[in-house]
């Protein structure tokens, strides 16, 4: 669903491997952002399990 909407208004990779390959042959502002790509599934993972382990005690 994410790919849906997100790649033709902002052409985004929620692949961090593309990502990195990406920023990698681009280099300057690329390599700048490449961080988000790499930290945000992680933390958003985290998030995930941690509002699963909340809402699964009740």
């Amino acid at each position: 669903l994410i790919h849906l909407i997100s790649i033709p208004v902002t052409n985004t990779s929620v692949n961090p491997a593309r990502s990195i390959s990406q920023a990698i042959f681009v280099g300057d502002w690329a390599l700048a952002q490449l961080w988000l790509f790499v930290l945000i599934p992680i933390v958003a993972a985290m998030v995930a399990g941690a509002v699963y382990k909340y809402l699964g005690k009740g």
